[in-house]
């Protein structure tokens, strides 16, 4: 199990055939790991369909604090 206190972790993500860099903690690889795999994407799909929605925000957050509030906002 993750622990749960744990620092960031960078990985690289493709989007839309560029190359991104995004920090999470690990909990947050987890879900969204998790929520890929429920509905049977690449993560990196899924996180194209986020950015597609954080872009077309008032204030577009980052992309990391994007992915966060999305996957908590998803599991209430």
């Amino acid at each position: 199990m993750t622990p749960l206190f744990h620092p960031p972790v960078k990985r690289s993500i493709e989007i839309a055939g560029h190359k991104t860099s995004i920090s999470l903690e690990p909990v947050f690889w987890d879900m969204l790991r998790a929520r890929a795999a429920s509905e049977g994407v690449p993560i990196n799909a899924l996180v194209a369909r986020i950015d597609a929605l954080r872009i077309e925000a008032e204030t577009p957050p980052g992309l990391a604090s994007a992915i966060r509030v999305w996957l908590v906002s998803r599991d209430q």
